[in-house]
């Protein structure tokens, strides 16, 4: 709860910048959801938990072990990788006959989201695990209001994978196919991309975006079993206030909502929050259907 002291300018300034914050982890979350949607067609609803999983990663490695983040982040993102093809490998191609699309894997991967948060449960247990923050935990005074280093880092890494994600995808041979499923996947496959091999491509590098920024969400929000459960929703409605298959989409919406639900806390209470987040976004698609940055053919923008 931000502290509502006799200064108002000072309080609104610490709410802005935690609003940055938690936003961007949604945003971060929508990236991921965006990339395998984009690639395979698949909304992928356990998203949300491979960044729990990055999380208690570096709850273990870097809090009980010591170990320093330029290794738990790149380890994390290749067990996230790991994880992601395996999902793709074991959960959707068998659903959908090797490729093609459907309706029956955002069930599956809903499944697979609930799977992994009782794992973590049993093996981690239910108590909160802290991650340390490289840049340290003393709170910075910033044009009148407080913001923490880490909630500086989340928002910087989330427009820098924003923009990365982007260049990807356009710049690569491997984004471009991906962009090209998009597109048709039936076109794509005329044209000759294995749009299987796209799409656990697409699996993993969402779980290693996933497992790489979980220690950096830890240390926000602390490493906690249910953490996937109450950002999921909001990443998704962060991408689809945004715009599916926009990177810069996802960036704006999990912003968005962040200082909103910031904003409505502060000023009316806890209990408002959640309710301010869907008439945002009731009142961005009653204007923009397809969101800010979508477009009317579901494309990428």
């Amino acid at each position: 709860m931000v502290d509502r002291g006799a200064d108002p300018k000072a309080g609104s300034m610490t709410s802005l910048y935690s609003g940055l914050a938690i936003g961007a982890v949604y945003a971060l979350v929508a990236m991921g959801y965006n990339v395998v949607f984009l690639a395979s067609g698949v909304f992928n609803f356990a998203q949300a938990q491979y960044v729990t999983l990055g999380g208690f990663v570096g709850a273990v490695a870097a809090g009980a072990h010591g170990a320093p983040m330029w290794v738990v982040v790149p380890a994390g993102a290749v067990l996230g990788g790991l994880a992601g093809a395996l999902q793709e490998r074991l959960t959707i191609r068998p659903i959908r006959g090797g490729d093609g699309g459907g309706h029956n894997e955002l069930i599956t991967t809903i499944g697979v989201a609930v799977l992994i948060e009782g794992l973590v449960l049993v093996f981690f247990g239910p108590d909160p695990l802290s991650v340390p923050f490289p840049g340290g935990a003393q709170p910075i005074t910033l044009l009148g209001g407080t913001v923490l280093p880490v909630e500086i880092a989340l928002v910087v890494v989330a427009v820098l994978v924003a923009a990365a994600l982007a260049l990807f995808l356009r710049r690569t041979s491997w984004g471009l196919a991906a962009l090209a499923c998009a597109e048709d996947r039936d076109a794509a496959r005329l044209r000759g991309i294995d749009v299987r091999t796209v799409a656990v491509g697409a699996f993993a590098l969402a779980g290693a975006l996933g497992f790489a920024v979980g220690p950096l969400v830890a240390s926000k929000t602390l490493a906690v079993f249910s953490l996937g459960t109450a950002v999921a929703l909001k990443s998704f409605v962060a991408l689809a206030l945004g715009g599916f298959g926009s990177q810069a989409g996802a960036l704006f919406g999990g912003f968005a909502i962040g200082l909103v639900e910031a904003a409505t806390v502060r000023w009316l209470g806890t209990e408002f929050g959640l309710l301010a987040v869907f008439v945002l976004l009731l009142g961005v698609l009653l204007v923009r259907p397809n969101g800010m940055f979508g477009n009317a053919a579901g494309r990428p923008a």
